[in-house]
């Protein structure tokens, strides 16, 4: 497969966005990218075709497009086959449909949202955000990332608030902001953050 020279990532909100734009510098080498974000997951899931076929018209050899989205409350499986479905649709060929030939999509599903990433490198929040303390891996809880209950973003605002950050809610995008550059690719704990970084190496190898 022809090492990827330029990526395309599609995200479904401005925080994703905020993240990637100051993580992505540090573990992708030779590749350029771009990162397009819409306006919520239904916007993205509504409208992603049309953009996926404008591309498939002209897509080079040495790009990839990524398509990133929260599982929220879904259904893992049926939003990563419905992910799967629009690729096809829309002329791509994609990673898991792919049988090793050199693939031009891959869809990944952040489980549960972005904030179970940063439950995964604890220690990239606590170099942006020192106070809060370095035993909450170690709860029982908070132990696996893509398996907090009860809604990871809320889950990331109460410790947040606890030990005061926040107060007033959550600001994702400032919180996107000052963890990104502190995160660790091969420490992060999440299963799904380690999928998506997979996809990338893949790519761009």
């Amino acid at each position: 497969m022809t090492p990827a020279r330029h990526l395309v990532i599609f995200v479904e909100e401005p925080s994703m966005e905020a993240f990637l734009s100051g993580l992505l510098p540090h573990i992708l080498a030779d590749c350029g990218f771009q990162i397009v974000p819409f306006r919520g997951k239904g916007h993205l899931t509504a409208n992603i075709g049309s953009r996926l076929r404008a591309y498939s018209s002209w897509l080079p050899g040495d790009w990839r497009l990524v398509v990133l989205v929260d599982r929220d409350n879904d259904d893992c499986r049926a939003l990563k086959k419905r992910l799967e479905d629009t690729a096809a649709e829309s002329g791509l060929l994609s990673r898991t449909r792919s049988g090793g030939a050199c693939w031009q999509i891959v869809n990944r599903v952040v489980i549960e949202e972005l904030e179970a990433w940063y439950f995964g490198d604890w220690q990239a929040v606590r170099s942006a955000y020192p106070k809060v303390p370095a035993t909450i891996p170690r709860r029982k809880r908070y132990r696996y990332p893509d398996a907090i209950r009860g809604g990871t973003w809320e889950a990331f605002e109460r410790v947040m608030q606890a030990h005061g950050y926040f107060r007033s809610g959550l600001r994702k995008i400032e919180a996107a902001r000052a963890i990104a550059p502190h995160v660790d690719p091969a420490r992060n704990r999440s299963p799904s953050f380690a999928a998506f970084r997979e996809a990338l190496a893949e790519a761009t190898a």
